[in-house]
Protein backbone atom coordinates (compact mmCIF):
# COMPACT_ATOMS: atom_id res chain seq x y z
CA UNK A 1 0.00 0.00 0.00
CA UNK A 2 1.57 3.37 -0.61
CA UNK A 3 0.08 5.02 2.41
CA UNK A 4 2.08 2.93 4.02
CA UNK A 5 5.25 3.63 1.90
CA UNK A 6 4.58 7.12 2.62
CA UNK A 7 4.39 7.03 6.31
CA UNK A 8 7.37 5.07 7.30
CA UNK A 9 9.35 7.32 4.79
CA UNK A 10 7.70 10.11 6.60
CA UNK A 11 8.97 8.40 10.43
CA UNK A 12 12.35 6.86 9.10
CA UNK A 13 12.98 10.74 7.45
CA UNK A 14 12.12 12.98 9.92
CA UNK A 15 15.29 12.55 12.63
CA UNK A 16 17.81 13.71 9.62
CA UNK A 17 15.21 16.67 7.94
CA UNK A 18 17.03 19.38 9.63
CA UNK A 19 20.20 17.78 11.12
CA UNK A 20 21.62 15.16 9.26
CA UNK A 21 25.37 14.33 10.40
CA UNK A 22 27.62 15.36 8.04
CA UNK A 23 29.85 11.47 8.56
CA UNK A 24 26.38 10.12 8.22
CA UNK A 25 27.34 6.13 7.58
CA UNK A 26 24.39 6.24 4.99
CA UNK A 27 24.54 2.82 4.10
CA UNK A 28 24.79 1.02 7.29
CA UNK A 29 22.77 3.57 9.77
CA UNK A 30 19.66 2.51 11.25
CA UNK A 31 16.26 3.25 9.51
CA UNK A 32 13.93 4.04 12.76
CA UNK A 33 15.27 5.13 15.90
CA UNK A 34 14.08 7.32 18.88
CA UNK A 35 14.77 10.36 17.59
CA UNK A 36 12.26 8.94 14.73
CA UNK A 37 8.55 10.75 14.76
CA UNK A 38 5.99 11.24 12.10
CA UNK A 39 5.10 15.21 10.69
CA UNK A 40 3.09 17.02 8.83
CA UNK A 41 3.33 14.99 5.93
CA UNK A 42 1.74 11.85 7.67
CA UNK A 43 -0.95 13.98 9.32
CA UNK A 44 -1.97 14.92 5.68
CA UNK A 45 -1.75 12.16 3.97
CA UNK A 46 -3.86 10.77 6.36
CA UNK A 47 -6.17 13.82 5.52
CA UNK A 48 -6.50 13.11 1.62
CA UNK A 49 -7.87 9.79 2.49
CA UNK A 50 -10.25 11.01 4.89
CA UNK A 51 -11.29 13.44 2.24
CA UNK A 52 -11.51 10.38 -0.34
CA UNK A 53 -13.06 7.82 1.26
CA UNK A 54 -15.77 10.30 3.28
CA UNK A 55 -16.10 12.04 -0.05
CA UNK A 56 -15.86 15.47 1.88
CA UNK A 57 -14.11 18.47 0.04
CA UNK A 58 -10.16 18.10 0.62
CA UNK A 59 -10.17 21.60 2.07
CA UNK A 60 -12.00 20.66 4.91
CA UNK A 61 -10.92 17.74 5.77
CA UNK A 62 -6.91 19.40 5.41
CA UNK A 63 -8.44 22.41 8.11
CA UNK A 64 -10.06 19.27 9.98
CA UNK A 65 -6.88 16.87 10.61
CA UNK A 66 -4.22 19.77 10.45
CA UNK A 67 -5.80 21.49 13.41
CA UNK A 68 -6.39 18.52 15.57
CA UNK A 69 -2.20 18.34 15.09
CA UNK A 70 -0.65 21.39 14.96
CA UNK A 71 2.89 21.08 15.88
CA UNK A 72 4.19 18.58 13.67
CA UNK A 73 5.83 20.67 11.12
CA UNK A 74 3.80 22.38 8.93
CA UNK A 75 5.36 25.13 6.02
CA UNK A 76 4.57 28.69 7.72
CA UNK A 77 2.80 29.50 4.86
CA UNK A 78 0.46 26.09 5.02
CA UNK A 79 -0.14 26.65 8.61
CA UNK A 80 -1.28 29.91 7.96
CA UNK A 81 -3.77 29.07 5.67
CA UNK A 82 -4.59 26.19 8.27
CA UNK A 83 -5.67 28.44 10.49
CA UNK A 84 -7.40 30.93 8.46
CA UNK A 85 -11.22 31.01 7.99
CA UNK A 86 -10.38 31.96 4.08
CA UNK A 87 -10.81 29.50 1.41
CA UNK A 88 -8.31 30.73 -1.18
CA UNK A 89 -5.38 29.13 -2.20
CA UNK A 90 -1.92 30.63 -2.47
CA UNK A 91 -0.56 29.58 -5.30
CA UNK A 92 2.56 27.34 -3.84
CA UNK A 93 4.59 25.51 -5.57
CA UNK A 94 5.86 23.76 -2.03
CA UNK A 95 6.04 19.83 -1.83
CA UNK A 96 3.12 19.67 0.33
CA UNK A 97 1.26 18.79 -2.48
CA UNK A 98 3.33 15.98 -3.45
CA UNK A 99 3.77 14.71 -0.08
CA UNK A 100 0.35 14.08 0.53
CA UNK A 101 -1.23 12.39 -2.18
CA UNK A 102 0.29 8.60 -2.33
CA UNK A 103 -3.84 7.49 -1.31
CA UNK A 104 -4.40 8.68 -4.88
CA UNK A 105 -2.11 6.65 -6.64
CA UNK A 106 -2.94 3.76 -4.41
CA UNK A 107 -6.82 3.80 -4.83
CA UNK A 108 -7.97 5.15 -8.41
CA UNK A 109 -8.10 2.35 -10.94
CA UNK A 110 -7.35 4.89 -14.23
CA UNK A 111 -5.16 7.97 -14.89
CA UNK A 112 -7.32 10.00 -15.95
CA UNK A 113 -9.30 9.50 -12.54
CA UNK A 114 -5.36 9.90 -10.88
CA UNK A 115 -5.00 13.38 -12.58
CA UNK A 116 -8.45 14.67 -11.85
CA UNK A 117 -7.97 13.72 -8.02
CA UNK A 118 -4.12 14.74 -7.54
CA UNK A 119 -5.37 18.23 -8.93
CA UNK A 120 -8.07 18.48 -6.85
CA UNK A 121 -6.00 17.60 -3.72
CA UNK A 122 -3.19 20.18 -4.93
CA UNK A 123 -5.23 23.17 -6.08
CA UNK A 124 -6.81 23.91 -2.65
CA UNK A 125 -3.43 25.25 -1.26
CA UNK A 126 -0.95 24.19 -4.22
CA UNK A 127 -2.74 25.92 -6.87
CA UNK A 128 0.91 26.85 -8.81
CA UNK A 129 0.66 24.89 -12.22
CA UNK A 130 4.21 23.07 -10.51
CA UNK A 131 2.59 22.26 -7.24
CA UNK A 132 -0.47 20.85 -9.02
CA UNK A 133 2.36 19.11 -11.23
CA UNK A 134 4.16 17.76 -8.18
CA UNK A 135 0.82 15.78 -6.98
CA UNK A 136 -0.23 14.47 -10.44
CA UNK A 137 3.48 13.38 -11.30
CA UNK A 138 3.76 11.29 -7.93
CA UNK A 139 0.19 10.05 -7.67
CA UNK A 140 0.67 8.61 -11.39
CA UNK A 141 4.39 7.19 -10.44
CA UNK A 142 2.55 5.25 -7.75
CA UNK A 143 -0.32 4.70 -10.13
CA UNK A 144 2.20 2.97 -12.71
CA UNK A 145 4.18 1.00 -9.65
CA UNK A 146 0.94 -0.49 -8.80
CA UNK A 147 -0.24 -1.61 -12.32
CA UNK A 148 2.72 -3.55 -13.42
CA UNK A 149 4.79 -0.57 -14.95
CA UNK A 150 8.31 -1.22 -15.30
CA UNK A 151 11.22 1.38 -13.65
CA UNK A 152 11.96 2.37 -17.51
CA UNK A 153 8.55 3.45 -18.30
CA UNK A 154 8.25 5.23 -14.79
CA UNK A 155 11.54 7.06 -15.39
CA UNK A 156 10.54 7.99 -18.96
CA UNK A 157 7.14 9.25 -17.89
CA UNK A 158 8.88 11.07 -14.84
CA UNK A 159 11.34 12.26 -17.76
CA UNK A 160 8.92 14.10 -20.02
CA UNK A 161 7.78 15.87 -16.67
CA UNK A 162 10.77 17.50 -15.66
CA UNK A 163 13.72 17.00 -18.62
CA UNK A 164 17.01 18.52 -17.15
CA UNK A 165 16.45 21.16 -20.37
CA UNK A 166 13.53 22.99 -17.87
CA UNK A 167 14.42 22.17 -14.24
CA UNK A 168 17.70 22.18 -12.32
CA UNK A 169 17.10 19.04 -10.41
CA UNK A 170 15.71 16.51 -13.25
CA UNK A 171 14.72 12.90 -12.98
CA UNK A 172 17.33 12.33 -15.58
CA UNK A 173 20.50 13.06 -13.06
CA UNK A 174 22.03 10.31 -11.03
CA UNK A 175 22.40 10.45 -7.88
CA UNK A 176 25.85 10.76 -7.83
CA UNK A 177 25.20 14.59 -9.13
CA UNK A 178 22.85 14.93 -6.49
CA UNK A 179 25.27 13.75 -3.53
CA UNK A 180 27.66 15.98 -4.77
CA UNK A 181 25.94 18.97 -5.81
CA UNK A 182 22.06 19.35 -4.30
CA UNK A 183 21.01 21.87 -2.34
CA UNK A 184 17.94 21.50 0.16
CA UNK A 185 14.98 22.06 -1.72
CA UNK A 186 11.52 22.41 -0.30
CA UNK A 187 9.45 22.82 -3.67
CA UNK A 188 8.00 20.13 -5.57
CA UNK A 189 10.50 21.00 -8.89
CA UNK A 190 13.25 20.29 -6.48
CA UNK A 191 12.24 17.28 -4.72
CA UNK A 192 9.57 15.36 -6.85
CA UNK A 193 12.18 14.68 -9.68
CA UNK A 194 14.84 13.74 -6.68
CA UNK A 195 12.52 11.43 -4.87
CA UNK A 196 11.73 9.31 -7.84
CA UNK A 197 15.45 8.78 -8.95
CA UNK A 198 16.06 7.82 -5.81
CA UNK A 199 13.53 5.31 -6.40
CA UNK A 200 15.02 4.28 -9.89
CA UNK A 201 18.31 3.67 -8.23
CA UNK A 202 17.41 1.61 -5.60
CA UNK A 203 16.90 -2.64 -5.11
CA UNK A 204 14.31 -2.30 -2.57
CA UNK A 205 12.46 -0.19 -0.31
CA UNK A 206 15.18 -0.37 2.48
CA UNK A 207 17.52 0.64 -0.28
CA UNK A 208 15.50 3.75 -1.38
CA UNK A 209 15.63 5.22 2.02
CA UNK A 210 19.42 4.89 2.12
CA UNK A 211 19.58 6.67 -1.52
CA UNK A 212 17.66 9.47 0.43
CA UNK A 213 19.67 9.28 3.51
CA UNK A 214 22.88 9.60 0.93
CA UNK A 215 22.35 13.59 0.92
CA UNK A 216 21.31 16.59 2.58
CA UNK A 217 17.66 17.05 1.57
CA UNK A 218 13.95 17.81 3.06
CA UNK A 219 14.58 13.78 4.23
CA UNK A 220 10.96 12.93 5.28
CA UNK A 221 9.13 14.71 2.45
CA UNK A 222 11.44 13.12 -0.18
CA UNK A 223 10.83 10.05 1.84
CA UNK A 224 7.16 10.29 1.72
CA UNK A 225 7.08 11.04 -1.92
CA UNK A 226 9.15 8.05 -3.08
CA UNK A 227 8.50 5.49 -0.26
CA UNK A 228 4.94 5.51 -1.94
CA UNK A 229 6.27 4.72 -5.39
CA UNK A 230 8.85 1.84 -3.98
CA UNK A 231 6.29 0.63 -1.52
CA UNK A 232 3.77 -0.06 -4.67
CA UNK A 233 6.89 -0.80 -7.38
CA UNK A 234 8.38 -3.81 -4.41
CA UNK A 235 4.91 -4.57 -2.55
CA UNK A 236 6.64 -4.46 0.52
CA UNK A 237 8.56 -2.37 3.15
CA UNK A 238 10.78 -4.86 4.38
CA UNK A 239 8.13 -5.44 7.34
CA UNK A 240 5.86 -8.59 6.86
CA UNK A 241 8.35 -10.65 8.22
CA UNK A 242 10.53 -10.94 11.39
CA UNK A 243 13.94 -11.45 9.34
CA UNK A 244 13.37 -8.14 7.65
CA UNK A 245 12.33 -6.09 10.42
CA UNK A 246 15.84 -7.03 12.29
CA UNK A 247 17.39 -5.97 9.23
CA UNK A 248 16.09 -2.74 9.04
CA UNK A 249 16.42 -2.14 12.80
CA UNK A 250 20.03 -3.14 13.33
Amino acid sequence: MAIIGAILGDIAGSQYEFQRPKNLDWKKCKLFTDNCYFTDDTIMTLATKLAIKNNIPFFDSYKKLGRKYPNVGYGEKFESWLFWNDKEPYNSFGNGSAMRCSYIGEYFNTEKEVIEWATKSAECTHNHPEGIKGAIVTSMCIYMARTGASKTEIFNYAKTQYPMDFYKWSVEYELNKYRDTYRWDVTCQGSVPVAIRCFIESENYESFLRNVFSFYCDMDTLCAIGGAIAEEFYRDTGFNDEKNIKKIFR
